[in-house]
């Protein structure tokens, strides 16, 4: 095949785009060249469908170090299990991309996204998103694509399409969003509280670019026009879906409105697995040489079928019941909230602490407070090589009353807590007004539904409760969207079964202002501006309302940190000083360490210095002592030194331990001096200003102008 090349502009930047050179062996290949930087976006599938399920996707976004001109750190030397950027990338991607294909496709598909060579200012996110989406349609997987992304900033009242990390740092907005060339289907965001109708004008301005993407790709699709593979559709005999209604539909429509979520999910199974007995009687065999040979196969897609049956009767009753009578599940109206409950100082020795429940959903958010040194180490392509705050969520399997498997966290609890942690770091303090690391640990106790966001608010308050002057309270609200044709209901606080059943899971985390975090993702092909508005709205009013039950639980950000946390203070000296404060072989800092019990002190080649100690009284006192080692001499001051060596042509004066000054004998007095002791000896105390400090830092001092001075 004959390389192909194809261009076209996104952000200011050329986008090209390279087929038919490398990875030829790949169902679907491409150089995508966004910029100074290169991914190779690949797809394979596998040509029998698989018996599991659910559609078998796999999206993966892996950038190799040697991308930015880097060595892995680490014993290894090499790139190792992936890093939350590369797991959060690859959700991101992933997210907009699933809900394209075909209904009853059941083949393996790999989605592999490399980062050959990274640009900074150029999104290899971006890229490897429209690869995903472009290597699908010149392959032979069935895809109803295209759909492609872009970033949106907004600095000084303009959008940006993507924005550089230097345009990022003073944007108020970092938002991703994804779609077709007719709706939009995902959108990832963080933002310093802006308004509900900015966000939604972002979006917008986001999918005309999207637009032109798609019109891109669909340029190239036809120079290509693969047939796409023939697949097994696993269509539903209508004779047993009849059956399978006739026996347990009327059970299960009055089990989908029992109220207690483990009383109707244990209800829904046993119904489930009753069905499934009922039919698992029926056996299919095969002749094959005149021998009967069970099909086990066939008996398999049998059951599945009659699953499938069980599960669309639940999904319907669901949908019925909030689209036609506008009732949910568990009894509430479309817009209404789940009992609220909180507390703070649940935990008597951490730093802050607070538990958090909205109906059967509960999170207790603890805060730890540490050092600038303690603060994330990141290993990656980008230009941030640390961060000072991290929240970590944690999703146990007893939370949904259930047995599993404990370890690394997967990649829904790295993305919660993602989500979690961009929404509070929009109101945190700069290291400069807090100086400390904090880690937040959200611990789901209880789930159904929207555990994210009760992640936001028990982080809040535990947050306020530690004394972390945060900027405002941040509460989130998970939303939900049943559609049928042209009509649409909107949900507040979705529990479990309708983000299950529903078609958008659609977070949204803000202050009383305004938005600081959003999350979208739905199942249907795309959602219209109207429908987003509307959800954006009832979001807000749900969100104050959350935030108000949160303020009676604790009203303002306390004063006083727990006694248990670490003190901070920070004091900034020359950093020509360093050298000063730390000593030949460090013999300095540490005695100021050991002289004050045990006191932490972090200095940064800027200049700033961080004490750390439970006790305020240490930090002082070491404090003090630094100030005293770095303390320099101001023309024009008064100080009151003492004399610690006299010459014939004057004496030295120590102003502070560590520097001292020459006075000459000229300057001794108001009247001619013939001998320096007739006016001063050893060890007094006298007034001297400063009048003058050469270039190799020798400080001239005069009694007699001190002395002029003196009022």
């Amino acid at each position: 095949m004959q390389k192909k090349i194809y261009e076209t502009t996104l952000g200011g930047r050329v986008l090209k785009v390279e087929i038919g050179e490398v990875a030829k062996q790949a169902a679907g290949a491409a150089m995508i060249i966004y910029g100074d930087s290169t991914v190779l976006s690949v797809v394979t599938a596998s040509s029998e469908p698989s018996d599991q399920d659910f559609f078998p996707l796999m999206v993966l976004y892996q950038a190799k170090l040697y991308a930015a001109g880097k060595i892995p750190g680490g014993f290894l030397k090499r790139e190792g299990r992936p890093t939350e950027h590369e797991t959060l990338t690859s959700r991101l991607i992933d997210r907009p991309i699933r809900p394209m294909f075909p209904e009853g496709f059941k083949n393996e598909v790999q989605i592999i996204n490399t980062v050959l060579s990274s640009d900074p200012e150029a999104s290899t996110e971006v890229a490897s998103l429209i690869g995903s989406s472009l290597v699908l349609g010149i392959s032979n997987v069935p895809f109803n694509g295209p759909v492609a992304g872009v970033q949106i900033g907004r600095i000084n009242g303009e959008f940006v399409i993507n924005p550089t990390p230097e345009q990022l740092s003073v944007s108020e907005l970092d938002l991703f969003v994804a779609g077709t060339k007719h709706a939009i289907n995902m959108v990832e965001a963080g933002a310093k509280q802006v308004t509900e109708e900015v966000m939604l004008q972002a979006i917008m301005v986001g999918h005309e670019e999207i637009k032109k993407l798609v019109e891109f790709q669909e340029t190239i699709q036809k120079d290509f026009n693969t047939p796409k593979m023939a697949y097994e559709n696993f269509a539903i005999d209508p004779e047993l879906k009849k059956e399978v209604h006739a026996f347990v539909a009327d059970r299960l429509i009055k089990a989908v409105s029992i109220f207690d979520k483990l009383e109707r999910y244990h209800a829904i199974d046993a119904l489930s697995n009753e069905t499934l007995e009922k039919f698992q009687t029926k056996s299919f065999f095969n002749v094959i040489d005149g021998v009967k040979v069970f099909d086990q196969k066939a008996q398999d897609n049998y059951l599945s079928q009659v699953k499938r049956i069980v599960d669309g009767i639940v999904t319907a009753e669901v949908r019925r019941l909030i689209t036609v009578d506008k009732v949910r599940p568990d009894g509430r109206q479309v817009d209404e909230i789940r009992p609220l409950t909180s507390r703070v100082d649940v935990l008597q020795r951490t730093h802050g602490s607070a538990l958090f429940t909205r109906g059967q959903t509960q999170a207790l958010g603890v805060v730890t407070l540490g050092s600038l040194r303690e603060n994330q180490i990141i290993d990656g392509l980008g230009l941030e090589d640390s961060k000072r705050f991290m929240l970590h969520y944690n999703f146990p399997p007893f939370s949904v009353g259930e047995t599993g498997r404990y370890g690394n966290p997967g990649r829904r609890e790295v993305g919660h807590g993602a989500l979690g942690e961009r929404a509070l770091l929009q109101v945190l303090p700069n290291e400069e007004e807090f100086p400390y690391t904090i880690r937040v640990v959200s611990e789901i106790l209880e789930s159904n539904g929207s555990s994210s966001q009760a992640t936001i608010c028990a982080g809040t308050m535990a947050l306020m409760a530690a004394g972390v002057p945060i900027k405002a309270p941040v509460a989130g609200i998970a939303m939900g969207l049943i559609k049928e044709g042209d009509n649409y209901t909107i949900l507040s606080d979705i529990q479990g079964m309708e983000d299950h059943e529903g078609d958008m899971d659609f977070k949204v985390a803000g202050t009383q202002t305004g938005i600081t975090a959003l999350q979208m993702d739905i199942k249907i092909d795309g959602i219209t501006e109207e429908i987003m508005k509307e959800a954006l709205e009832q979001a807000r009013i749900s969100r104050l309302h959350i935030l108000s039950h949160m303020l009676e639980t604790i009203p303002t950000v306390r004063t006083e940190m727990s006694t248990y946390a670490p003190k901070v203070m920070l004091i900034k000296i020359n950093p020509d000083k360093i050298r000063d404060v730390i000593g030949s072989g460090g013999k300095i800092i540490t005695q100021i360490i050991e002289d004050n019990n045990n006191v932490k002190i972090d200095i940064e080649q800027d200049g700033r210095v961080f004490l750390m100690h439970h006790e305020t009284k240490w930090i002082k006192r070491a404090a003090e002592k630094i100030q005293d080692l770095v303390k320099e001499a101001k023309v024009g001051e008064i100080y009151e030194g003492k004399v610690t060596r006299i010459e014939k042509f004057g004496c030295f004066v120590e102003l502070w331990p560590g520097t001292e000054g020459l006075v000459h004998i000229s300057r001794l007095a108001k009247e001619r001096v013939e001998k320096v002791e007739s006016v001063v000896s050893l060890g007094d105390q006298i007034l001297v200003k400063c009048i003058g400090i050469d270039e190799k830092g020798r400080i001239d001092l005069s009694r007699k102008d001190a002395l002029v001075s003196k009022p």
